[in-house]
C-alpha cells in the first residue's frame, strides 16, 4: 500500500483517456486534495491530447505508474477492469474503478481480494450513489414493497462492449439493492438487441426474500434521456426524476377524504444540481487518506454486478 504523507495532495494518474476518463482527470486536476500526476492510455494520440490539455506526462502503460502514482482511476472497457487494476492493487496503489467493477463474478472477487491482501482503497464508480436527489431521500426510503425504475437514452456507440445491462441498467441495479437491502430471490428478463450485435435495451422483475418486487428498463436506443424510479411503500409513494433533480413524495395524511380512505399529503421537492462525479472523487480520495469510509465498496460492486449477469442470463435462458 502506498503511504501517504499527512499534508500532500494525494498523486493520482488517470488510465484510459476517452470521453468519461477526460472528466476524471479534470476533476483530479482541479482537486487541492489531489496532484494529477500523469495519463495512460494504449492509444498514443488520446494520452497526448489529455495531457496537453492538463499539462502532465502522457504513459503508454499503466506498469510506470507504481513509485510515480499513489491512486488511480481505472477508465478503460469493463473487459480490462481486472488486466489494468490487478497489478496495480498488487503493488499498493488505491483504485477507483469504473462502474461495473469487472467483467466476471472470478475478476471482480480477484480484485476484492488484492485489494484487502494490500490494505488498498477499492472503489467502484456507481455514479448514482452521489445524486443530489438520491442522497436527500434516504431519510424517507424504508422497506420498499414494489419499485419501478427506467433509464432511457438515445444511442451512442461508445458504451456498447458491453449489452444495455452492464452499460445503464446496472445503475438502478445498485440503487434498487441499496434500498431494499435483501436477497435476491428470483428474476424474470427479456432483451433485444436493435443496433447493436448486444442487448440495447431490457426489462427485468426482480422478486426479492421479504417480498420487494422490481420492474427495472434500460434502453439505449430511446429518442430522449429519462431516468426515473417510483418507490411504494406502506406510508408513502415516491416518484423520483434523478436527471430534472425533482421528487415527489405522497403520505397518508390527516383525516379522511372518503370514509375509511386517509387523506393524502403531497410534498413536492426540488434539488439543486450536484456534480456526483467530483463528489465521488472527493470520497475516494478521503478514503485512501483514511478520513471517511469507501463510498462504493469492491462488494457493492460486486454485488451489482452479479445481478446483472444474473439477469443476462435470464435474458438467455431457453424458453
Amino acid at each position: 500500500m502506498a503511504v501517504l504523507s499527512p499534508s500532500d495532495p494525494v498523486r493520482v494518474a488517470v488510465i484510459g483517456c476517452g470521453h468519461f476518463g477526460r472528466f476524471h482527470a479534470q476533476k483530479y486536476a482541479a482537486s487541492p486534495a489531489a496532484r494529477l500526476v500523469a495519463v495512460v492510455d494504449r492509444e498514443p494520440a488520446a494520452a497526448a491530447a489529455l495531457a496537453a490539455e492538463l499539462d502532465v506526462p502522457a504513459l503508454g502503460d499503466p506498469a510506470e505508474l507504481p513509485g510515480l502514482a499513489e491512486a488511480v482511476s481505472v477508465v478503460v472497457p469493463t473487459g480490462r477492469h481486472h488486466a489494468v487494476a490487478a497489478p496495480l492493487l498488487e503493488a499498493g496503489l488505491h483504485v477507483l474503478i469504473e462502474k461495473p467493477i469487472a467483467a466476471s463474478h472470478a475478476e471482480a472477487a480477484s480484485l476484492i481480494e488484492l485489494a484487502a491482501r494490500h490494505r488498498c482503497v477499492l472503489q467502484v464508480g456507481h455514479l448514482e450513489r452521489f445524486n443530489t436527489a438520491f442522497l436527500a431521500l434516504g431519510d424517507v426510503i424504508h422497506q420498499p414493497m414494489f419499485i419501478e425504475s427506467h433509464r432511457i437514452a438515445p444511442f451512442k456507440p461508445r458504451g456498447t462492449d458491453v449489452d444495455v445491462i452492464l452499460d445503464l441498467m446496472i445503475h438502478d441495479i445498485d440503487l434498487i439493492q441499496q434500498l431494499v437491502n435483501a436477497p435476491l430471490a428470483s428474476i424474470d428478463a427479456i432483451g433485444v438487441p436493435v443496433l447493436s450485435a448486444r442487448d440495447d435495451i431490457a426489462n427485468a422483475r426482480l422478486h426479492f426474500e421479504g417480498g420487494c418486487v422490481v420492474n427495472v428498463t434500460a434502453s439505449r436506443v430511446s429518442l430522449k434521456s429519462e431516468r426515473k424510479m417510483r418507490v411504494f411503500q406502506r406510508d408513502a409513494y415516491l416518484s423520483i426524476d434523478f436527471q430534472a433533480g425533482e421528487a415527489s413524495v405522497a403520505r397518508k395524511g390527516a383525516g379522511e377524504m372518503f370514509p375509511g380512505v386517509p387523506n393524502i399529503s403531497l410534498e413536492r421537492r426540488k434539488f439543486e444540481p450536484n456534480d456526483a462525479l467530483q463528489l465521488e472523487i472527493e470520497a475516494f480520495l478521503a478514503a485512501v487518506r483514511g478520513a471517511g469510509p469507501v463510498a462504493v465498496s469492491g462488494e457493492d460492486g460486486l454485488r451489482a454486478l452479479d445481478t446483472a449477469l444474473k439477469i443476462m442470463t435470464a435474458i438467455r435462458r431457453p424458453l
